[in-house]
């Protein structure tokens, strides 16, 4: 066993860089947002301007410095896959993050995170190095997720609101910008924010359909896309835009309502899920406390290895499969 334990550790070793590099290709790969931009573009009847927009961003991205410093510049473009993702994440947050500085953080918390892994808990040079990585990789990113969804869910909650202007202002006999600066000014960011650089894309010589687009990459919320198709549709058939967007601000409305029962309905599977998941966690540095030892048997011993391997990976198809259960489309 002594003898096969270093060749196994090993092959453990190579397996887990695998998989990290996996979750690192994932976590920059584009998904399924090109079908969907296509599709939404089909819908809107210009599909072309949503493709040659996206690469001209990408394009004109490319031709920035992601960094002050030149040093971390070139590293960013060099390692990573797509940095212009990553920085339009950041920016999706409404905060003044720079990539350097997100990657900074990252790097920062994975060599603490390894650091206090190996010397403070400690654990073995093979597995502290993990502990790092999902440190320096993991809370960043979900950090940044919080904040792009509760910004988002800000945006959602206004919106109706906003919409509400500006159908008063077309009532009133005000055009369609003009309604777009007042709620630029009278609702409060981020609706107001997106709202006010609409305004002044216009004013600066670009078209509607553009500056809206351009928005909605920026804020990426499907009811905003409905706005904009619902604009694009009126704008090629005509008809009362004013009556059409009072029906959106209704059906906005409702939509929201039912993904509140929804989020009520699931909140109670939700925690028990919570409590349930976390318990094995718990429970392992309990014994770790009492019993340190035997808790490092785990993390040592090359079949603890395989079976906390085998453990997370069923933890992790478990809540997988368990988000995909209570997440409805609407």
């Amino acid at each position: 066993m002594s003898a096969q334990g270093p060749h196994l550790g090993v092959v453990l070793l190579v397996a887990m860089l695998g998989l990290f590099l996996v979750a690192v290709i994932l976590l920059f790969s584009d998904g399924g947002s090109k079908q969907r931009a296509r599709r939404i573009g089909r819908v809107s009847g210009r599909p072309e301007d949503v493709v040659q927009a996206k690469a001209a961003r990408i394009s004109i991205s490319r031709n920035q410095a992601y960094s002050s410093i030149q040093l971390f510049d070139a590293l960013i473009r060099r390692l990573l896959p797509n940095p212009g993702k990553l920085r339009l994440r950041l920016a999706r947050t409404g905060r003044k993050i720079t990539l350097g500085q997100y990657l900074g953080v990252c790097v920062a918390m994975l060599v603490i995170g390894t650091l206090a892994a190996r010397f403070v808990l400690p654990l073995p040079a093979v597995s502290a190095p993990f502990v790092g990585a999902f440190l320096g990789l993991g809370v960043p990113h979900f950090v940044v997720g919080r904040l792009v969804k509760r910004r988002a869910a800000k945006f959602t909650d206004l919106f109706p609101q906003a919409i509400d202007l500006i159908v008063r202002g077309l009532k009133s006999g005000l055009p369609v910008t003009e309604s777009f600066r007042t709620v630029g000014s009278e609702i409060a960011d981020p609706v107001g924010l997106e709202f006010r650089l609409i305004a002044d894309a216009i004013r600066f010589g670009q078209t509607l359909n553009d500056a809206l687009w351009a928005a909605a990459v920026r804020i990426d919320v499907p009811e905003f896309r409905f706005f904009i198709i619902a604009l694009s549709i009126q704008q090629e058939t005509g008809g009362n835009l004013a009556e059409t967007l009072e029906n959106l601000s209704q059906v906005l409305r409702r939509r929201r309502q039912m993904k509140l029962k929804i989020k009520a309905f699931s909140s109670e599977a939700k925690a028990s899920a919570y409590i349930i998941g976390s318990l094995p966690f718990i429970m392992f540095f309990l014994i770790m406390m009492t019993n340190r030892g035997y808790a490092m048997q785990l993390l040592t011993d090359p079949r603890g290895l395989v079976m906390l391997g085998l453990g997370l990976a069923s933890f992790g198809a478990g809540i997988v499969t368990m988000a995909k259960m209570i997440r409805f489309d609407i």
